[in-house]
This record gives C-alpha cells, structure tokens and sequence, in this order.
C-alpha cells in the first residue's frame, strides 16, 4: 500500500515517520499508544524524542517509518531512553 506524504503529493513516503503517513492512523494506532504509555523512568524526554526523530528522517536508511538496518521502528526505539541508534547516529 502506498502512503500519501503530508505534503498531498502522492509520492510513496520514504522518510516519514509512522505519524506522518497520511491514511495510516489507525493501522499505526497501537504503536502510538504504546509510546505515549511508557513508564516515565523509561521514556525519553520530549526534546531528546524530537532531536532522534529528526536525526532518523535524514537517514538513508529510514523507509516507511522502519529502519532499514534493524528493521525497528524509528518512534518506538527513539521513544526509551536507553536506546541508542543502531548505527551510532544518536
């Protein structure tokens, strides 16, 4: 299935984030509440969150919200504090 980029272009999204992909709220839904639920010991400071994400959506690597390297998905590895990139970018 083909995702629309937020920019209304059509075009498949590459380096998007889960939350970027147009027509794809619902199937993504769980990932995003399981986020948004993370114990507070283990869960990212907003900031930090952010500053990865933006990392991620410069990366080759990034296709459809999946790192193309470990197959996770960007968000939810950004999410814990204790992650790291698998390719030492953060």
């Amino acid at each position: 299935m083909n995702e629309i980029q937020k920019d209304g272009s059509g075009r498949v999204c590459r380096r998007c984030l889960t939350r970027d992909m147009i027509g794809q709220e619902e199937y993504f839904s769980n990932l995003r509440d399981y986020i948004d639920n993370l114990d507070i010991d283990i869960k990212a400071e907003p900031v930090l969150y952010e500053s990865r994400l933006d990392i991620c959506k410069e990366c080759d690597l990034l296709f459809q919200g999946m790192c193309r390297s470990c197959g996770c998905y960007v968000e939810l590895r950004a999410a814990v504090t204790k992650n790291t990139c698998p390719n030492k970018k953060w």
